[in-house]
């Protein structure tokens, strides 16, 4: 059996997101539902498919942990919806937005441009002239360089595509510019609705599609920071108070959220403000443990199957195993590698790609061990007292309370979330319980 060792370095770059739709990339993938607490892309799917046989938007939220593979499965959702007839228009927010400073306009121009970009390459050209003439009023307003106007025959996602990355770029013009358009809001999603997304969903019909979806990654990236002098936070601003806007498109969507929205005093108003206390769907990570600390067998297995799939992708799962001592000295190795990583996938490719960048496979257990240092150095290094104190408390009730527990566990990678049975639970790292310091507030010697 051949091993392309470039391809299989190129496979587990911790950046690199699978392309589902991609032959090569689906054959990387590992579905971990059956681990994960059940089909969440499926829901997802399956709601949009029925609420289409009758014509009827819909708004889904999906969230995690940063790194632990929502990219991935949303490419897969795409791919599914496609391959169901559905045009989908999938897109990474941060292209178009800074994500220490979003508001619901600046949302809302990044969704035309990516979809009016989108449908161009399938033949159907919106020009809503609403919004030539705001174009040309902004231009006015600003009094900038950026080319705003409808000179070429298509030129919307043009204009707005210069208009982002100079807003993007510069604090100052954004905040000129969202004076501007915040009194607009209104109209801005009218005219959205209407003459993109509507007349987008009438043109793709008649090409036979079944319709239009719009998936709106890296939301959940957005920074927690106050807004308006610290009454609000940015995602409660966006997800809570202007909730009821995201939630209007006339298309199917599905954004992205910031996981410590969970742990908000505004979750009830949250999942109110979409569609009358419909929760968020949340990928907690791949187990390698059950809460009696036993080992999760069928995690393990399912992770193994995504380190070999990426060395040898046109094998057959069962057979992939067989050639476990091509990558590594040893399955323990591979488990070793598999069980540090808390089943956080972004952690264990990344130490998985920092042996590669050492030497060729097999993989040393001493090469591993000295990724595995220098991942533990580097997320141990700023943790307070008062927050091992907290990862103590987390380790007796496997349970994070509130905002403060997001933020500094959570959002750190200090502690992972994980769903059962008996519904979700939270551990730590495995990477910390090696410490030094976790035994001394343990009581360990």
């Amino acid at each position: 059996m051949d091993f392309d060792f470039l391809k299989f370095f190129d496979a587990c770059d911790p950046s690199r997101t699978l392309i589902i739709g991609n032959q090569e990339d689906r054959q990387y993938y590992t579905d971990f539902a059956s681990v994960r607490g059940g089909k969440i892309i499926e829901l997802v799917k399956r709601t949009i498919l029925l609420k289409a046989r009758t014509n009827q938007p819909t708004c889904q939220l999906f969230t995690g942990h940063i790194g632990c593979g929502k990219s991935t499965e949303l490419r897969r959702l795409q791919s599914d919806l496609e391959a169901q007839g559905f045009h989908v228009v999938y897109f990474e927010s941060t292209e178009d937005l800074d994500i220490a400073d979003v508001d619901i306009t600046d949302i809302f121009l990044s969704i035309i441009r990516q979809v009016t970009e989108s449908l161009k390459k399938v033949n159907i050209q919106i020009k809503p002239s609403y919004f030539q003439e705001l174009f040309n009023e902004i231009a006015d307003f600003l009094q900038t360089p950026v080319e705003l106007s409808y000179e070429n025959e298509f030129a919307l996602p043009m204009g707005l595509g210069k208009l982002a990355a100079q807003t993007k770029e510069s604090p100052k013009l954004r905040s000129r510019l969202r004076q501007y358009l915040e009194p607009r809001t209104s109209n801005i999603l009218e005219v959205l609705n209407r003459d993109v997304l509507g007349v987008a969903t009438e043109k793709l019909k008649l090409q036979g599609k079944q319709g239009l979806v719009v998936i709106i990654d890296n939301l959940d990236r957005i920074d927690n920071r106050s807004k308006f002098g610290g009454a609000r936070t940015q995602p409660e601003y966006l997800f809570v108070d202007r909730g009821d806007q995201l939630r209007q498109l006339n298309c199917h969507v599905v954004y992205t959220i910031p996981l410590v929205l969970l742990f908000s005093n505004e979750y009830q108003a949250l999942t109110n403000r979409f569609g009358g206390g419909v929760k968020p769907h949340v990928l907690p990570m791949v187990p390698v443990l059950n809460r009696d600390q036993s080992s999760h067998d069928q995690g393990l297995a399912l992770l193994r199957q995504m380190v070999m799939a990426r060395a040898f992708p046109t094998t057959e799962p069962e057979e992939r195993l067989e050639h476990i001592l091509r990558i590594f000295d040893s399955q323990e190795t591979l488990d070793r590698l598999c069980c540090v990583s808390g089943g956080h996938i972004r952690t264990l490719l990344g130490i998985l790609y920092r042996c590669l960048q050492e030497d060729d496979p097999p993989i040393s257990r001493d090469c591993l061990e000295r990724a595995i240092r220098e991942h533990r150095d580097g997320l141990t290094l700023g943790i307070t007292d008062d927050e091992w104190e907290l990862l103590h408390q987390v380790i007796q009730q496997q349970t994070v309370r509130g905002e403060e527990g997001h933020q500094t566990l959570l959002r750190s990678l200090f502690v992972f979330e994980y769903y059962d049975e008996q519904g979700r639970w939270f551990d730590i790292n495995p990477a910390l319980r090696e410490t030094e310091k976790f035994r001394q507030f343990n009581g360990n010697s």
